[in-house]
């Protein structure tokens, strides 16, 4: 089978979770055995293509060139990021992530309008849908009027640490991973973690996203300032070693179509508490202290019982170590080829 896949996304330093699923499921299909006999053609959109030609490219696969009214020749084109090109010459599967541009108030309005049509027309375009959630799956079917019978549910990877983590450096840090904006809830996390003791401290790893204007104000008054640490972004081995000396991670968001960074702390061995909306419950399992991410008070209270019971926290690790264990890359590369090799056999 001759693939093509809309790679664009996959580059760069500063990855996004659709770039980190983008490069990680790139790199899984082309190492499936059951895939040994096919070509993958990683194609990029105009704006990458040079930068596409110093990233590392597996055995099997080539680049091309991707445009809105031309598209490389092949048996299917997989569109990573919830778009497909106007010109397609191949059945297509396209993946969506999220919807929260289209139902909340988190994207300048033209964004929101661009999104919303590149979606509906994706979702129309498509013979198949991937989406990385049931959550999504049932919104994609509820919002864009898709029949359930096209839409595959197939969650993200997370990639494990190499070995365990050494408990004697934990730090009295509650981590957050994600941008600083309003659908992470920072704001109400920030003034959450006011009633934590005064040893701890709260790190937040990510770089400033839309409307991050209350976040920063929360942050600017709160009587724990001085124990308030903002990062902006950071790499892959800075974020390793915060998940290494983190003690709780905190993820409040009101919206997530996955929450990739809740499996990345359980895998680290770090206790969990996330929001009980959205894909985070569908995420997190039995793993995690859910909280309404709405009330901070209800944060406060599970900042405080991690903070104060160690037999909690370690209930949590170990139960978090084994739920992200079941969340690997290799199968949803598996999970995606076998939605490729239903529609190859429908032709």
């Amino acid at each position: 089978m001759r693939v093509a896949l809309d790679a664009t996304y996959s580059l760069g330093g500063n990855l996004s979770g659709v770039g980190v699923y983008s490069r990680e499921i790139l790199r899984s299909l082309a190492a499936l055995p059951e895939a040994a006999d096919s070509a993958w053609l990683w194609c990029y959109r105009p704006h990458r293509l040079r930068a596409a030609f110093s990233d590392f490219l597996p055995e099997r696969c080539t680049r091309r060139p991707l445009f809105e009214w031309w598209s490389p020749a092949a048996d299917l084109f997989h569109g990573l990021n919830q778009r497909l090109p106007h010109a397609l010459r191949s059945p297509a599967v396209v993946t969506f992530h999220d919807l929260f541009v289209i139902t909340g108030d988190y994207s300048a309005p033209e964004f929101r309008r661009r999104f919303e049509q590149q979606a509906r027309e994706a979702a129309a375009r498509a013979e198949r849908i991937i989406t990385v959630s049931r959550f999504t799956a049932e919104q994609v079917h509820a919002l864009l009027g898709v029949d359930r019978s096209r839409i595959h549910p197939v969650p993200h990877g997370v990639r494990l640490p190499a070995g365990l983590p050494d408990d004697s450096r934990r730090e009295p840090v509650v981590l957050s991973v994600g941008a600083i904006q309003l659908r992470k809830n920072t704001a109400r996390l920030v003034r959450a973690f006011s009633a934590m003791p005064r040893h701890w401290k709260l790190v937040l790893v990510g770089s400033h996203g839309y409307a991050s204007r209350e976040a920063l104000e929360a942050i600017d008054a709160s009587p724990r300032r001085s124990d308030i640490v903002l990062t902006g972004w950071a790499s892959d081995t800075l974020l390793a070693d915060w998940y290494r000396r983190a003690s709780i991670f905190a993820f409040p968001s009101l919206d997530e179509g996955f929450g990739m960074p809740v499996l990345e702390a359980m895998a680290a061995g770090v206790p969990v508490i996330t929001s009980n909306c959205s894909s985070l419950p569908e995420v997190a399992g039995e793993a995690a202290l859910l909280v309404d991410p709405r009330r901070e008070e209800e944060i406060a209270q599970a900042l405080r019982r991690l903070a104060d019971d160690e037999d909690l926290r370690a209930e949590l690790i170990a139960k978090g170590r084994r739920r992200s264990s079941e969340f690997t890359w290799r199968r949803a590369a598996e999970e995606t080829w076998a939605v490729y090799e239903r529609l190859s056999r429908r032709k």
